[in-house]
Parts: C-alpha cells; structure tokens; sequence
C-alpha cells in the first residue's frame, strides 16, 4: 500500500465515551486540583521522555524539558503547520503585527489584562527585553543575526532586523517564549541558565517535579476566559515506546505520540482510545558529512551518501518501520503535496523500491572496489558505519535493522546502535557520529525555508567537538550559495522570488545530499477519551496534534475540556 499523503487523514480515529476513572503510577487521573470553586477535573497524564528528568525549565536552553514550550511560557502567535502558509496565525500574547514596506521592522500589538504567574504585569518592555536578552546571549545568537526590540509604549514592541527578514517573522511571533524581565534581568547567561521555578504566562505552572515526573496545574489566573477546561498534566518518564504503549493501554496515559504496530485495531478494540495521523514527518539518516569541519568516515564522501539513497527499499521500510503508512520523500526537503508548487519540477521523489546497480555504480565510479566480505572499500577505509537512534524508538530500531539488512546487497555495512536520548543528543550536538535516523523539523510555519535555514545554514552549524543545537544542522553541511539563497529569500515576500531560491537550495541537496531521505513517516498520537474532550481530529486539525511539539502541544492540552 503506497499511500498519498491525502491518504492518511482518512485513517484517523476518534471517539468520546463518559467518565472513567484510572490511576497512573504516578499520581491519579482525576485530582481536586486545578479547579476553581472547589470543582474537581481531570489532570491528564502525558509521556515526557524516556530519560530521566533534570530540572530545567527554562524555555530558551537547549535542555528544556517538555511541557515548558507553549504551557508555561507563551509565544506571540501560534501557525499551524498543517495549513497553508498564507494563513493568518492564532493570536497569543500578541494581538495583531505588521512589517515596513522593507522587511526590516515587525511591529507588535500585544495583549493587555495579562499577568504572570506571580500577579506581576505583562507588557510589550517583557517582549522587548526577551529578543534582546536573546540578542546578547553568544549561544542563542551564533550567527549575530538576532533583532534587537524595543517597546515604544505598553503595548507596542518594535522587532527590528539589519536585513529584509521577512521570512524570520515566523521565528519571532511563533517560536519565541516570552520571559518576564522582573525574574530575568539579572541572569547571566540565557542559555544554561535552569530556571528551576518558573513562572510564565501560560495556560499551566509548575505544581510539584521529581526527576521521575512533574505536575502542571492549571493557571487559575490565564487570560483566556474558560481555559484551559483541565485541571492539570502530570508528564511521566518512560522506558520506550512499548512502555508508553502499555501505560497508553491501560488507561494511565491520555495523550502521547509514539508508535504503536496495529493501532487500529487496539482502538476498535476500546472505545476509550483514538488517534490520529498527521504525517509531515520527513525521516532522514543525517550524516556527518563536511570534513572542512572535522567529520570522519566513509560517510563524509557524497558518492557513499548517493549510494544510501538508491540502496534502500522504502516500500519495504514503510510496511516493517511505519505500519505501512509511509508516503512519498522529496530529496529537495519539501512536502511533495502541501510545497508543490516550491518543488523544482526536475525533482523528482525518492525511489519508492530500491536500485541496487545504481548504488553500486555510484560507488564504482568513485572509485570503491567490492572486497572478499562483500563490502565496498576504497583504500584501506571499508564502506562501514555506525547509525544510532534513542533505545526504544521502535519504528527507528526496525528501520535502522531493515536497513542494514538491504544495505547488504548493495556491499554497504551498516551497524545499527541504540543508545540514550541524552547520548544521542550529545552526539548530533558535538558531531561525534557517522549517521543518525531522525526526522526534519517544520520549524515555525509552513514553508520549506524554515528546514532549509534549520538544517542546512551555515549559521546554525558548529565544527565537530563544539557544542552546537542537538536539532538544527547537525550534518554541518555549509555551502555560499545555499547561505545566499536563504538570505535572499527571507528578504522578499514574493512567492515566486522565493521560489527561485528555493530551486537553488534544492539543487544543491540532491547534488550533495548531506541528510539522506527515507521517507515520511507516520505521525501518530493517542488520546484516552475517556476523561477529557475535543483533541485534534480528521475534520478538525485545530493544531499538529503531536504531544512532544511546542507550542501545538499547549494548543491542544488548554483546548481540551473534561467529559461530562
């Protein structure tokens, strides 16, 4: 079954039935918390990860943990990545934004009749201070390119870029966490500072933590009348995907993303289970490919990274690793369907069945010879390498197996590797790695420059060793013309200038192909309807449903309202 991504919003589920009462390990499902007046509503449970918790709740450092993005501290706007790009944004603790006719100052209207946790008042001088605390913090702005702001009254702050960065708006209103200047003018460092006890203006605030688990509760005093309807979310640790499945099961979880084998069936099975499938999530093995910035291995050569991309079978890949839902792969990086028309039309999608001659004559031409084990060699260094993924990610571990397997006909050794997300992070941050499975980020809004500036901008990339972001360009793939074109794209909001750019971006990928394309996988997440209503369905995808992305996360647990 080789499905269309219009395809798999018709295998999505869900249901509502009445009350049910069921404990998790941690804490029960329904406390009489959260709830003014004495009422009592659900506190839902949700799986945070599988490492153990540090106490991190600062919204701007790379170590945060979830749940803070979007629940505790807020962000301008919300986009939601699953509608066009053309959309106009949820206003958040923004109301209303317009640029100069240069592209080089955002002006902001921001909400009155906000408080923070702690009662203090909310203004544009907390907006301002924010992008300029982030303006001078080294590790937040690598590239120097971070507006600085200023507000010119309570209400009003101009957002202010030395370049036409219309494209950086997104950035700014979206993915942004405003951060009370009261409780941050005196840190130091933005970056690693913990910010243990947190106090924001979302929909939630801490209530208790242990490195186990955490409880947010409802912000009594949050400015959207009647919400958020729950009481609270306790985020648990879990051991993996099966895990969170049997906890999911079970009844003692009631949202998370994970990947669950016949799905479908658990949920006809009980009617207190849903899901949903929203499917934009590009899988890739990321090499470390530029030498020029200290990466090693067999990897690092283009010819061995073409060879990977006709080598593997994807049919084969989305019926073992993805339930047989994956869909299409353009190597350009762009959704096939909702970016067609920003796909340069000589690009085609990845081979859907693999082209074993293909992958050994790329190799051959290179100048690689078939050894008596049956693996390529040029010289004395073997087409051999490593490819991690975090222990427990099922549809990874099968693919990663499923591929090393294929890889085999094409005289490719590939040794597969599970190890802990905290290993896995450290070695895409540090480049200390040969591949990695993982998924391409959307970034703010929907338009491909968010990935390409992400993933493949010199700007967010650091040599191997240095301490770089765990999920921008781990690859260290840097190219002038890349940089120029996303630079001259972010300068102009004609659709059809960006678009030139874009083709060039996109040459230049398929010709060096840093991160090479797998397909797009499934995107599922699970609710337990049992206790609370109104998550993300087929006929209305009010937010990207996925329970570890921020801020959709927080779109979707304040709109939740409890069964009655």
């Amino acid at each position: 079954m080789h499905l269309k991504r219009r395809d798999l919003y018709k295998l999505a589920a869900v249901g509502t039935v009445p009350v049910a009462l069921a404990a998790c390990g941690q804490s029960s499902n329904l406390e009489a918390k959260g709830g003014g007046d004495g009422e009592s509503r659900p506190i839902l449970t949700t799986n945070a990860t599988e490492a153990t918790l540090t106490r991190n709740l600062n919204p701007h450092s790379p170590s945060v943990i979830p749940m803070v993005q979007g629940l505790i501290y807020e962000t301008l706007f919300y986009f939601n990545p699953l509608e066009a790009i053309d959309q106009d944004p949820a206003p958040q603790l923004g109301e209303s934004y317009e640029w100069n006719e240069d592209g080089t100052v955002l002006t902001v209207a921001v909400r009155q009749g906000v408080t923070w946790a702690d009662g203090e008042p909310f203004t544009a001088a907390d907006v301002a201070f924010t992008f300029n605390k982030i303006r001078d913090t080294e590790a937040l702005n690598a590239g120097g390119t971070a507006p600085s702001a200023e507000a010119t009254d309570e209400s009003t702050v101009e957002i202010t870029y030395e370049n036409a960065s219309f494209l950086e708006g997104p950035n700014a209103l979206a993915r942004t966490w405003i951060i009370p200047e009261h409780l941050f003018a005196d840190v130091d460092d933005l970056a690693t500072y913990a910010n243990e006890d947190p106090v924001g203006t979302g929909p939630f605030q801490l209530d208790d933590f242990t490195p186990e688990s955490y409880l947010l509760l409802a912000n009594e005093s949050y400015w959207e009348e009647g919400r958020p309807g729950i009481g609270g979310v306790r985020a648990i640790t879990t051991s993996g995907n099966q895990s969170a499945t049997d906890q999911w099961l079970a009844g003692d979880i009631d949202y998370m993303s994970a990947a669950i084998p016949n799905l479908a069936e658990h949920v006809e099975k009980n009617p207190d289970l849903a899901f949903t499938n929203t499917g934009i999530s590009q899988a890739a093995l990321f090499a470390s490919s530029n030498p020029d910035l200290g990466c090693e291995g067999p990897q690092t050569d283009v010819a061995v990274r073409k060879a990977l991309y006709y080598g593997m079978d994807r049919e084969q890949l989305s019926k073992l690793a993805f339930f047989d839902l994956g869909t299409d792969i353009s190597p350009s990086f762009a959704l096939p369907e909702r970016d067609a028309d920003f796909i340069d039309p000589s690009i085609d999608v990845a081979p859907w069945n693999a082209q074993p001659d293909k992958a050994k004559q790329v190799l051959e031409d290179a100048g690689y010879e078939l050894g008596d084990d049956g693996v390529y060699a040029k010289g004395d260094e073997r087409v051999s390498m490593t490819v991690s993924c975090p222990t427990g990610w099922s549809d990874f571990v099968t693919a990663l197996d499923t591929l090393a397997q294929q890889y085999k006909e094409v005289g490719i050794e590939l040794i597969p590797q599970q190890v802990s997300v905290n290993e896995w992070n450290d070695a895409k941050a540090k480049g200390t790695y040969q591949l990695v499975i993982d998924s391409v980020g959307q970034g703010p809004a929907p338009d491909p420059y968010y990935p390409y500036l992400n993933q493949f901008s010199t700007r967010n990339t650091v040599p191997v060793g240095e301490n770089g972001n765990p999920y921008e360009n781990i690859t260290r793939f840097s190219d002038p013309d890349v940089d120029a074109a996303l630079e001259a794209a972010a300068a102009t909001d004609d659709p059809e200038v960006k678009k030139e750019h874009y083709f060039v971006i996109q040459q230049r990928l398929v010709e060096v192909m840093p991160a090479i394309p797998l397909l797009i996988g499934s995107s599922l997440t699970e609710y337990n309807t049992s206790r609370a209503t109104g998550w993300p369905t087929e006929g209305d995808l009010y937010a990207y449903p996925m329970s570890w992305s921020a801020p959709d996360n927080a779109m979707v647990l304040k709109a939740v309202t409890p069964v009655e």
